[in-house]
């Protein structure tokens, strides 16, 4: 009986987590936009605790900055953050990645190919929000079969900071089709058990990934030959 007021506390939580995700990644909501605690408490019908419960996870994602006595804003993204996170990224996964080809089982690759064959059917849904998270499942798994516990941890982290810019580089038209396209010759060197090429892999496709989203952010127009251009930079 007394999970029922923690379960609706967690529902709303996520809601309006995910009320403002939206916004940001959608342009609705500006860097430097100040997210206003009382609209969305009369919104929600709840009270201002769930809704700073909120403001502090999305801080932890990148969305926010907390400023006290101010409020929350929308955080700016510049061209320094993405290229610090995906260089990071591209070090630690791709380390990851050379120690998971020698480990991987049998059963994981094909639970690999599986994941991926879910997310071609959601880069053709169109669904970005499904399509990150079982995208997660995809390198977590082999992240942990590296067996190296802290790199997985620091992944872990590094992620759960940077979520803004790794759904951001998705939403990208054209970008979730080519992950799936990356996923499958990362598949193919861990069959062969090729750890350089898996590293390798692993870094371009990191690299790929914060390019594409430093051409979103620097142009405002549509991207004339942006799928073009993504295409160019998957072969290897």
């Amino acid at each position: 009986m007394k999970s029922k007021p923690i379960e609706r506390h967690q529902t709303l939580r996520e809601k309006i987590l995910e009320t403002i995700r939206e916004a940001i990644l959608k342009g609705n909501l500006k860097p430097g936009e100040k997210v206003a605690e009382p609209e969305l408490a009369e919104r929600f019908g709840i009270s201002r605790t769930p809704i700073r419960e909120a403001f502090r996870q999305l801080e932890s994602e990148g969305y926010l900055t907390v400023i006290p006595r101010k409020g929350a804003v929308v955080a700016a993204l510049s061209e320094q953050d993405v290229q610090e996170f995906y260089a990071i990224k591209s070090t630690l996964e791709g380390y990851a990645a050379e120690l998971a080809a020698g480990r991987l089982t049998e059963k994981e690759i094909e639970k690999l190919e599986a994941i991926n064959e879910r997310l071609k059917q959601l880069a053709n849904e169109g669904d970005v929000k499904a399509f990150f998270r079982v995208h997660n499942e995809f390198h977590d798994l082999f992240v942990k079969a590296s067996g190296n516990s802290k790199l997985y941890e620091l992944i872990q982290q590094l992620g759960m900071k940077f979520n803004r810019l790794r759904m951001a580089s998705l939403s990208v038209n054209g970008r979730m089709a080519i992950s799936v396209a990356e996923h499958e010759r990362l598949i193919e060197a861990f069959r062969a058990q090729d750890g350089d090429r898996a590293e390798n892999l692993v870094k371009k496709t990191a690299k790929i990934g914060g390019q594409v989203l430093l051409e979103s952010m620097t142009q405002a127009e549509s991207g004339t030959g942006k799928e073009a251009i993504l295409k160019s930079r998957v072969d290897v």
